[in-house]
């Protein structure tokens, strides 16, 4: 078994963990974060109904072009700003914030710390 694999094997373990106490619900979605090498991924997910209300990643269309020449925070953090917008387009305020088994530094606590000033209440 090689070190990436045991890494990731790791997170997951470290996000099933989590999961095991945090759900989401229609009043109050939880917001799961992905971060891969070279991207990032948002989602307001409610767990009850298994359906993805919101969604932003530095692969969407409308971010792509703006996201050039950027550091890695900051496209997350214009990815988190961009969770934030959509989610009160729908009506959302109030999120349950799910790492993914991440640690809580870079580009993790840039997108949320950006999708808190977009106004999500954690």
């Amino acid at each position: 078994m090689s070190t990436n694999s045991s890494r990731a094997e790791a997170r997951v373990r470290r996000h099933a963990r989590v999961r095991r106490k945090v759900t989401g619900t229609l009043e109050r979605p939880r917001l799961s974060v992905f971060r891969s090498t070279a991207e990032i991924y948002a989602q307001l997910i409610d767990d009850q109904a298994g359906k993805t209300l919101v969604s932003a990643s530095s692969i969407d269309h409308e971010l792509r072009t703006k996201l050039d020449g950027m550091k890695k925070v900051e496209q997350a953090r214009l990815v988190g700003k961009s969770v934030a917008e959509r989610a009160r387009e729908k009506g959302i305020q109030q999120v349950i914030f799910d790492r993914g088994g991440f640690r809580y530094i870079g580009r993790v606590k840039a997108l949320a710390d950006a999708a808190r000033e977009g106004g999500l209440e954690f």
